[in-house]
């Protein structure tokens, strides 16, 4: 992942935040939003997954991260969310 993709990453877990455990996992944008290539990027990788829009949302696509595009994100200490990521608490 490159850096801008890492940072794109913490910012649909939640991350960083005082309990240093992802709280969320999601992250909106359009296809003309900055960041919908880098997320399209990442899809093709296999490090998240796209919904794509179905006429709500005001046009976004939602991307959710896989298991091992969260793990990449991630800093010492920090940790996925059981609800998020069942079986990697």
């Amino acid at each position: 992942m490159t850096p801008a993709q890492i940072a794109l990453a913490r910012n649909a877990l939640g991350l960083p935040n005082p309990q240093n455990r992802s709280y969320r996992n999601r992250y909106c944008a359009g296809k003309g939003h900055p960041d919908h290539a880098k997320w399209k990027a990442m899809v093709a990788a296999g490090l998240a997954t796209v919904r794509q829009n179905e006429g709500g949302l005001g046009g976004q696509d939602t991307f959710s991260l896989t298991v091992a595009g969260a793990t990449a994100a991630l800093q010492k200490g920090e940790t996925l969310s059981a609800e998020g990521f069942p079986g990697h608490d």
